[in-house]
């Protein structure tokens, strides 16, 4: 019994030396994972760049139908009233008041948005986010949701927007 102990120690003793100590080579693939910060601050905004849902960006009025809107001096409290009962019904899922969710709040976007912008991207979200700058950046600072499609007409939109004065 106690041959078997130690012929099994010494088995074992030798396949433990025979495994370490020398630096295999292997060929084929091989990956550096050395961090490299070229590409991307490339890709990256500047860092003193504010998000997108931060922007002022008044002067552009996006992509889409609406290429001209006058508003009123003063709210057409009929019309708002409709607009938040279409937002409520349509658009309070993904985007609160008073806080960032899904999407961004709606609260202060006249001042950040032009009146065409603001229904260029309600009445099509897709062409917007296709080929608006700061839409593609909208996609990307709230983590590729996109913003569905509500197939609204203009007026129902425009309701939307005259609520967002409101606001």
């Amino acid at each position: 019994m106690k041959i078997a102990i130690r012929s099994l120690a010494l088995v074992f003793s030798l396949a433990l030396l025979s495994c370490g100590g020398k630096e295999e080579k292997k060929e084929g693939f091989s990956v550096d994972r050395t961090k490299t910060t070229e590409k991307a601050t490339e890709a990256a905004p500047e860092s003193s760049e504010l998000p997108a849902s931060q922007r002022i960006t008044l002067d552009e009025k996006g992509v889409g139908q609406i290429k001209e809107i006058t508003l009123d001096p003063e709210i057409d409290m009929e019309m708002a009233a409709a607009g938040e009962a279409i937002y409520n019904s349509n658009c309070t899922a993904c985007h609160k008041l008073d806080k960032r969710f899904i999407g961004p709040s709606p609260k202060g976007i006249m001042e950040r948005r032009s009146p065409e912008w603001i229904m260029n991207m309600i009445l099509d979200p897709k062409l917007m986010t296709e080929q608006d700058r700061c839409a593609k950046d909208l996609l990307i600072e709230f983590n590729g949701a996109a913003m569905a499609n509500q197939n609204l007409t203009v007026e129902e939109t425009r309701s939307i927007l005259e609520y967002f004065r409101t606001l």
